[in-house]
């Protein structure tokens, strides 16, 4: 999948680092709120980069550690890294909700069920809004978060109030 390409790739650009140190810096970013990318992908994805000789590896041990594979962007991953970056950049805006697919099935059932099912979604949109805003807040001023990152935090904190919103709308016509 090029998404997870371009996440991997675009932190290795920044610094070498090991499958561990990406997924470390997915799960600190929040990387998988906004994408869809798993811990086991990441470790995949960086075998996968190496075979197609788009990163290269050398093995580190500190101390009594084990060692551990440290991976590192070649002139074929930058070159890779570029062309990623212009076509995803390219491509039509796909906003996937997959909560959408309760919506519209939510004629096929009982009133009672239908709002039940809205009061899960505005539930969850809830916790996820309340999720982030105290990410924003943790983040906010951190020195090691770019401004890009938070940008990223913006606009799904925006988004959620956007569907929030939307779901205070859909109740109201429906009930």
């Amino acid at each position: 999948m090029a998404t997870i390409d371009l996440i991997v790739l675009g932190m290795l650009k920044r610094e070498s680092l090991s499958a561990y140190d990406i997924q470390k810096l997915v799960e600190y970013r929040n990387i998988s709120k906004w994408v869809k990318i798993s811990t086991p992908s990441i470790y995949k994805k960086v075998i996968q980069l190496e075979e197609k000789g788009l990163i290269t590896s050398r093995t580190e041990k500190e101390g009594k550690m084990p060692e551990k594979a440290i991976y590192s962007l070649t002139d074929a991953g930058n070159e890779e890294f570029e062309k990623l970056m212009l076509e995803i950049s390219c491509k039509p805006i796909n906003i996937l909700l997959d909560f959408n697919a309760v919506i519209v099935n939510l004629e096929s059932m009982e009133q009672e069920r239908q709002r039940e099912c809205l009061d899960n979604i505005e539930s969850n949109i809830n916790m996820l809004k309340t999720y982030l805003e105290k990410n924003i807040a943790m983040k906010e001023n951190a020195p090691d978060i770019p401004a890009t990152g938070m940008a990223v935090l913006h606009q799904q904190f925006r988004l959620v109030q956007a569907v929030e919103e939307w779901i205070g709308v859909l109740k109201k016509d429906l009930f």
